[in-house]
């Protein structure tokens, strides 16, 4: 098949378009495969719905709810909302998050997450919500009324399903009891699905977490928990074994202890890896091509992800790509696809419904 340079390859929109020509402008991949990418019906599985909200969405939210931002115009914002490193990004997350002060901005961001998706062909989505955080300002009932509204408007005006895991912010242990009492109001609503742990890994180790993830349990939330992303495989060995996480978040780093290794593969607990997250935030230096390679051929149960895709200008059609130009053929790709379907937290009549849909796709050729 012909070959096209990614940093001309105009179907991209001006997100995926961005990001290939800031990482990887040099390499190419057959525009069949670019097409086929970004048309495949998707599942998302590790997705934070903050950081999947758009620069001049949080910029109109501050002009209606007089938040100072520091910058004096659109074009400023969305200049200093793009990613430069770590450090900057925690600014921009922080700066982000205050522009939500309201339960309607809870609403208006999570219907415009599902257009999001949506537009990207993403079927189905489990999104995570930073609750540590919400849960400081608003009373649970109107933020759980705000939160079913975004749902409904979500769901009458785009074609996909999303449900949501609240997550604990690690650095704010002490919100862990609120979190989870505020996730069990919103699971009896049918608004949750489950609870999650995210934030800075070094230094809030899983096991802060174990009473609250086991009382989780009990009360019938799926476990999952963010860990071997900057910490190593003690945090992973930690979400498995002390919080029984379902799926791990990143888990990247489980390539530094084999025996880990064995466990997961023997296990198979999904590992939502999100590559374009790793490279920015200097996990993997951009010049090396990613572990999920290793972990594939470890036999590890792999999914691919985003994570926080508008503050990392990527998309996920674009994580798909970064696999394609490292190698990894359609079928590979496509597995990984069928991967994060599998993982999900749906019930098998459910998932027969995706299942459905994904064969008539790859039957179609398409």
């Amino acid at each position: 098949m012909a070959k096209v340079n990614i940093a001309k390859q105009v179907i991209f929109d001006d997100r995926e378009a961005k990001f290939m020509t800031q990482i990887h402008a040099a390499t190419s991949i057959s525009p069949e495969l670019v097409n086929r990418l970004r048309a495949m019906p998707k599942a998302e599985i590790h997705i934070h719905i903050e950081g999947a909200t758009d620069a001049e969405i949080f910029y109109h939210m501050a002009q209606r709810n007089q938040v100072e931002l520091s910058a004096d115009s659109l074009e400023e914002w969305k200049s200093f909302f793009e990613f430069r490193d770590f450090p900057h990004f925690i600014q921009v997350y922080t700066a982000a998050v205050q522009c939500l002060q309201t339960p309607e901005d809870y609403a208006l961001m999570i219907e415009r997450f599902y257009k999001r998706q949506a537009e990207e062909n993403i079927r189905y989505t489990e999104a995570f919500l930073s609750a540590s955080f919400l849960t400081q300002k608003f009373e649970a009932q109107e933020i759980l009324d705000a939160i079913a509204a975004g749902r409904r408007a979500g769901e009458a005006n785009h074609h996909c399903q999303v449900n949501l895991i609240p997550d604990i912010a690690r650095e704010i242990p002490d919100s862990q009891h609120r979190v989870l009492e505020f996730v069990i109001k919103g699971k009896e609503r049918g608004l949750f699905i489950g609870l999650g742990v995210g934030g800075l890994e070094i230094g809030y180790p899983p096991e802060l977490f174990t009473e609250t993830y086991a009382e989780a349990h009990r009360q019938g939330l799926r476990i999952v928990a963010h860990a071997g992303e900057a910490a190593g495989a003690e945090s992973i060995w930690g979400a498995v074994n002390t919080l029984k996480a379902e799926r791990i978040g990143h888990g990247i780093r489980c390539l530094d202890d084999p025996n880990l290794v064995e466990i997961l593969r023997q296990r198979q607990i999904p590992l939502e890896v999100s590559p374009q997250s790793n490279y920015c935030l200097g996990i993997i230096a951009q010049d090396q091509p990613h572990p999920i390679r290793k972990m594939v051929n470890a036999r590890l149960f792999c999914t691919v992800n985003s994570d926080d895709p508008a503050m990392f200008s990527t998309s996920l059609t674009s994580e798909y790509l970064t696999l394609a130009e490292q190698g990894f053929s359609w079928e590979e790709l496509w597995q990984l696809n069928l991967n994060t379907l599998e993982a999900t937290f749906l019930d098998e009549a459910e998932k027969d419904k995706y299942r459905i849909e994904w064969e008539k796709f790859a039957q179609s050729g398409s």
